[in-house]
Order: C-alpha cells, then sequence, then structure tokens
C-alpha cells in the first residue's frame, strides 16, 4: 500500500506532507507516485511533489508524473552531459514538466525521441541548445507570430498546433526540448523593459559552469548570449519588481514570477537574476547622440517588412543593416546611433524578391533632441 512508504527521509518531508493534504480528492495518485517510482528517481519524485503548484496536486496523474521523471533520468544517463549536471540543477530545471502556467502537456517522451538524435553528439549542455533552438521550430513548423498566436502562454502542444507563438509560447518550447535531452533550462524575462516599451521572455541555459541566455527562436551561430536584447536587457531595475529579471524555479524562493499575462496569478517560483545582465549594454550613447529604430511596413496598419536598410548623412554611408519583419519579435528592432538635431537619409528595399520596388526607396529626415527616437517607413503609402 501507497501510504506503508515512508518519504519522511529527504528535507522536503513536511512539504511533501503539506503537499498530499492539498491535493485533495488527487491524493491517492501523488501516493501511488511516490509508490511506485524505482529507487533510483525517487529523489526526484519527492521533489516534484513536494514544490508542486496546488492545481498540479489536484490533477496529475501517477503515470503521468512516473513517466516524466523516468525520462528525465534516462536522458541523464545517456546524454554525454548529463552525468556532469549538479544534482540541484537536475532536480530543479531539468526535471520539470512545465515552466510557468502553460497547460500541463506530456511532452518529454515524445520530446527525447524527436530531438535525442540531433544532439547526442554534443559534449556540452550549451551547444545542445544551440542546435536545438536552430532546428527545433523548422521541424515543429512554429514561428513567431504577435497576433496570430491564440494566446501568450501556449503549452508547446498548443504552439505546435496553432503554428504560431509568442516569444512566451516559444520559449516554453525550447526549455521542452532542452529539458527532454537532459539540458538545464529555465524561464527568464521582464515585465518590462526599463528604457522603452514592452516586455520579453527568453531562455536561460546552464552550460560552463553558469547561467547563459539566448533568445527562443532567435538562434545566433556566435553562440550563447548573443542577442539582440541586451542592450535593454542591461538598464534593468534589480530593486524593481517591474522592471527587473527574473528566471523562474520549480522550488520555492519566496519570490514569484511576473507574468503580465496572468497578473495576479503567483503560483511560479522565481530567482531575480537582474545581475547577469545589468552594465552589458551594447549602445551606450554619447552626448548629443540618439539611438534611432528603424521599421519598416508593407503598408500602413500591415505587416513589418525585412529590408536592407542604408543610413546616409549627405553622400556617407554612417549604417547598413536590416530591418525586422513579423517572424521576430515586436520589440526587435533595427537600431542606429545618429547625432542628435541633424539631418539623415535612410534607403531601404525588401530582401526577398516580389515584395516591393526593385530601386530602393528613400526618406529623409530630421532627428530630434530626445535620446530614444523611432521611425516608421513604408513600401507602399
Amino acid at each position: 500500500m501507497a501510504s506503508a512508504v515512508s518519504w519522511a527521509a529527504p528535507p522536503e518531508a513536511a512539504l511533501i506532507t503539506q503537499a498530499l493534504e492539498r491535493a485533495e480528492g488527487n491524493r491517492a495518485q501523488l501516493e501511488a507516485a511516490l509508490a511506485d517510482v524505482p529507487e533510483a528517481q525517487r529523489e526526484g519524485m519527492r521533489f516534484l511533489i513536494a514544490y508542486m503548484p496546488e492545481k498540479d496536486l489536484q490533477s496529475l496523474q501517477a503515470e503521468f508524473l512516473l513517466r516524466n521523471v523516468a525520462m528525465a533520468y534516462k536522458a541523464r544517463e545517456e546524454m554525454p552531459w548529463g552525468k556532469t549536471i549538479p544534482e540541484n540543477l537536475f532536480l530543479n530545471d531539468v526535471l520539470p514538466y512545465a515552466s510557468v502556467n502553460e497547460r500541463r502537456d506530456d511532452w518529454r517522451k515524445d520530446f527525447y525521441e524527436r530531438f535525442a538524435p540531433l544532439v547526442s553528439k554534443c559534449q556540452t549542455p550549451g551547444e545542445a541548445a544551440q542546435i536545438l533552438n536552430r532546428d527545433l521550430y523548422k521541424l515543429v513548423d512554429v514561428q513567431y507570430h504577435a497576433t496570430k498566436r491564440p494566446k501568450p502562454d501556449q503549452s508547446p502542444y498548443e504552439s505546435i498546433e496553432a503554428k504560431y507563438a509568442s516569444c512566451t509560447g516559444l520559449s516554453i518550447l525550447l526549455i521542452d526540448a532542452c529539458r527532454a535531452v537532459g539540458v538545464p533550462a529555465r524561464f527568464a524575462g521582464t515585465a518590462r523593459w526599463a528604457k522603452k516599451r514592452g516586455n520579453h521572455s527568453w531562455v536561460e541555459v546552464w552550460d560552463g559552469g553558469k547561467w547563459n541566455y539566448t533568445g527562443a527562436c532567435e538562434y545566433n551561430k556566435k553562440g550563447l548570449n548573443e542577442v539582440w536584447f541586451l542592450n535593454d536587457a542591461s538598464h534593468a531595475v534589480k530593486d524593481s519588481r517591474r522592471h527587473a529579471i527574473y528566471a523562474t524555479s520549480w522550488k520555492h524562493t519566496g519570490e514569484s514570477f511576473p507574468m503580465i499575462w496572468a497578473r495576479r496569478d503567483q503560483s511560479v517560483p522565481a530567482i531575480n537574476v537582474t545581475d547577469i545582465y545589468t552594465g552589458k549594454a551594447e549602445q551606450l550613447l554619447n552626448a548629443g547622440e540618439c539611438l534611432l529604430g528603424i521599421q519598416v511596413w508593407d503598408r500602413p496598419g500591415g505587416e513589418r517588412v525585412v529590408c536592407a536598410v542604408r543610413v546616409l548623412q549627405g553622400e556617407k554611408e554612417l549604417h547598413q543593416g536590416e530591418s525586422t519583419g513579423t517572424g521576430n519579435d515586436t520589440n526587435h528592432i533595427y537600431e542606429v546611433v545618429l547625432k542628435q538635431g541633424e539631418t539623415f537619409t535612410i534607403e531601404y528595399a525588401p530582401t526577398a524578391p516580389g515584395e516591393g520596388n526593385e530601386k530602393p526607396l528613400s526618406k529623409t529626415f530630421d532627428t530630434t533632441k530626445e535620446a530614444h527616437q523611432r521611425i516608421n517607413l513604408y513600401l507602399k503609402s
């Protein structure tokens, strides 16, 4: 009988007792999971239940929990880096079946079978995370879109079904793929950027003895920690819940993750990780300079378009780059540093054929005295 099994040994003993009491009518399922889990996996099951959100205590079945725990240990055993992961990170950042408040999908076995072959020759968790970020979204046919995704906090299978996801849904998908193959990964983000409007979510991956960051569905061949939002993140305010940066935790921390899509929900434990990002600004403005964000749209009220962009002053080219399209995060905008209160010209043309005029369009404009500015350009009026 499940009641004959003692789970008083681990430090979480009191929490497990409380969890079973809060499980109400689902208590028998949790007791079955604790009783039936193999001895080698018992610590993981105890940890999972000790810190489990109340809604999961009252709904998840023993079969679901046993399968998730078994597959997590299988990945730890079979992946080249698995045994190098510290125990506390395995329990807190590999074993959990969810990141935030998303629907609880039974993804682990499926994702292991899909993605383990992709990363079986990798030697580090960071290398595996990079390959997953590069190939995952093509394999499951999911891409970013700010409005076509049904909701922000999609589960992995909800995103796969919809074929679109926000930065939140994309991050959940990458985290689950990482955890399925034994890579410690956690959800990170800010409720609001300190220096501009908007929020953002991304992924942190453990590698090289530290936490690293990457944008979900934003693979960069240069490696981890090469992200477009580093300048924004560098201005985060540690003592401000609104402007700080948090990462999720399964274990209770005394803080909760600020989910702007579910503001009243404080069920997700969090760690304030602002110090990882501050002081790493990519663009530091000097006196008399401004940061200009450039967006190109197919038409007023339409979609963002990827265009080759040149910024000139007279005949001198100052910047050359590329605007972002609908497949990029809404907050990801091509930015350049210019002098305030001077005249410049932008030339722009679509990078994909047939999206506009073959010859570059141009717009001449004056910057203002503001430090942060933005200009919208259009292929058709």
